[in-house]
């Protein structure tokens, strides 16, 4: 299913990570689209001759695994799913091809923003071992200890990272994704679903923009954490993404 968009990976040029580093998106707004598979190997051939892709030690396709944090009331998902807009998000996360791991936290502002604050972990199991990294962190920039919250599900998908040429904006592109929450032992997957994410300085001209208008990709909110714990855990609110969800479902099931 994904080997045409891995072939069409390797048609466009590469940008390494030092080089991206370099991209300073000082005013960013992130805007998220949803895809069907098929859509995404359509956009992944339209965006040839416009952006680069990042590559890291000759890979262009990158493989993430990451596990959330909640209290055990899930306050940070009810958040989330009462449309506060002022919210907490607490993860770990392996790239999977270097083994690096971070613990992160991400929270966002009632302009919409999002800030990461994160510190370099040996691995989710020594968290207990690494506290005194942690916790200064947590303190820092947490609205809950280290003591309030537990994992609750884990997630594994794909990604692709593109830079247009002008080098005013990113996009990130989640495709794969399998989840499995700790707490209920559930596990589903979206097999034909993709994330787009475009991360831009301000609102400069994006060729992306034009490209997915075409290819009638919806523009639409969508948190790994939320909708991988609506899947798998039945005993959580979900009333305000049913919408969401049954999108998601239509698109999973479309041919």
């Amino acid at each position: 299913m994904y080997s045409s968009i891995a072939e069409s990976a390797l048609l466009l040029p590469p940008i390494t990570l030092q080089e991206m580093s370099g991209i300073k998106l000082m005013n960013r707004t992130d805007t998220k689209f949803v895809a069907t598979i098929v859509q995404l190997q359509q956009f992944m051939l339209a965006v040839q001759g416009k952006y680069y892709i990042q590559e890291i030690n000759g890979k262009r396709i990158a493989g993430y695994h990451t596990t959330y944090f909640d209290t055990e009331d899930y306050q940070m998902y009810r958040m989330h799913h009462c449309g506060r807009i002022v919210r907490e998000k607490i993860r770990v996360r392996t790239y999977l091809e270097s083994d690096d791991t971070f613990f992160e936290i991400k929270n966002k502002n009632n302009h919409g923003r999002t800030k990461k604050k994160r510190v370099s972990i040996e691995a989710l199991e020594s968290i207990g071992r690494e506290l005194n990294t942690i916790q200064p962190l947590m303190e820092k920039h947490a609205w809950y200890s280290i003591d309030e919250i537990t994992p609750v599900i884990e997630n594994w998908f794909s990604r692709i990272t593109l830079v247009n040429y002008a080098k005013t904006e990113r996009l990130t592109i989640d495709f794969d994704l399998r989840f499995h929450h700790l707490k209920s032992n559930s596990r589903d997957t979206l097999q034909r679903v993709a994330i787009i994410e475009l991360k831009r300085d301000g609102n400069v001209p994006s060729p992306a923009l034009d490209i997915l208008r075409e290819l009638r990709i919806t523009r639409s909110g969508f948190s790994k954490y939320c909708i991988g714990s609506a899947l798998t855990n039945k005993a959580l609110a979900r009333n305000n993404f049913k919408e969401r969800l049954t999108m998601i479902h239509k698109l999973e099931h479309k041919h």
